[in-house]
């Protein structure tokens, strides 16, 4: 069974950092773009980053743009999203999602991501 685990969250007080991982069971992420989410309460989910498979193309949403750095780990088959400069409104539980049929060099948050992990709590309160 594909699954996806991602990892890493937890309290962090404003401007301070997390590194939050996105592994797979029973696949390889080469083969997939990926993209980054998230959900705070009471709120829609709105995409993050994202990466293509090619790993040379990345896309970050406006609000997270200079504080976000999405990147692969081939050898790990782990994808990370390292989140600096953190601020309250960051809050949220964050999802990592693969799409298959995307281009090689492309990646967006609009891609039918077809496999979703559970999810992992980031909690930014002094």
């Amino acid at each position: 069974q594909l699954q996806l685990v991602e990892s890493g969250g937890g309290l962090v007080q404003p401007g301070g950092s997390l590194r939050l991982s996105c592994g797979a069971s029973g696949f390889t992420l080469d083969y997939y773009a990926i993209g980054w989410f998230r959900q705070a309460p009471g709120k829609e989910r709105e995409g993050v980053a994202c990466v293509s498979r090619s790993g040379e193309t990345t896309y970050y949403a406006d609000s997270v743009k200079g504080r976000f750095i999405i990147s692969r780990d081939r050898a790990m088959n782990t994808i990370y999203l390292q989140i600096n400069s953190l601020k309250p409104e960051d809050t949220a539980v964050y999802y990592c999602a693969a799409d298959y049929y995307s281009d090689y060099d492309a990646c967006n948050f609009q891609l039918a991501y077809d496999y979703w992990g559970r999810g992992t709590q980031v909690t930014v309160s002094s």
